[in-house]
């Protein structure tokens, strides 16, 4: 079990993860185009958040993960809904290539606070490029550049993202028309006020 199996049955409790998923899904249909009848896939779901936001304006919607708790938890919550048109997936692109069925099938890639916790940033982004559809979409949310305070200098994850950075890494990787935007910020009480981490969304389409 890692930590997001122990975390899974309690993780929609949290009101500020619900909000910025509706904050970025709004983002991502303003910024990435009509999406009614897209095939999408959001990877790194969860327990579907973001996807489930976006699933009444997509045409079928995949929700891939690692972790088996919130994969349970995603089930339920797709039982419960009634919603034909989302598929769990168990999935490591970290780890393993893109399985050949999947290979092009996507108009649309999102993901949400996930790429920080890839140690090969170059090596995903190739991996999202090899899903895409040519013309297809990806919209990744994450942090913008922090000091480490956010999950603590301990453990071992991106301190979030220079934008123009990304930006480069992105466009080696085959991506064009880049945008970004700021959709959310997370806010956390310290000892001497509050701290704000920002956070962005790029939408890239793929050349």
């Amino acid at each position: 079990m890692n930590e997001f199996d122990s975390r899974a049955w309690n993780w929609d409790a949290d009101g500020a993860k619900l909000d910025r998923a509706r904050r970025v899904a709004a983002a991502i249909a303003a910024q990435a185009g009509p999406l009614a009848g897209l095939d999408g896939l959001d990877y790194g779901c969860g327990t579907g958040l973001l996807g489930f936001e976006l699933q009444p304006h997509l045409g079928q919607v995949t929700m891939a993960d690692t972790s088996q708790g919130m994969l349970a938890v995603l089930r339920q919550k797709i039982e419960a809904s009634g919603a034909a048109n989302v598929t769990p997936l168990e999935l490591d692109l970290a780890s393993d290539p893109v399985p050949p069925g999947l290979l092009g099938r996507f108009d649309l890639v999102c993901t949400l606070m996930t790429l920080h916790h890839i140690p090969d940033t170059d090596g995903i982004l190739s991996q999202f490029h090899a899903l895409l559809a040519p013309g297809g979409r990806l919209c990744i949310s994450d942090l913008d550049t922090e000091d480490g305070s956010f999950h603590g200098t301990e453990v071992e994850v991106h301190r979030g993202f220079d934008r123009a950075d990304l930006a480069a890494r992105l466009a080696r990787a085959g991506f064009d028309s880049l945008r970004f935007c700021t959709p959310f910020e997370v806010v956390r009480s310290a000892e001497d006020g509050e701290v704000r981490y920002p956070a962005f969304l790029v939408v890239a389409r793929r050349a």
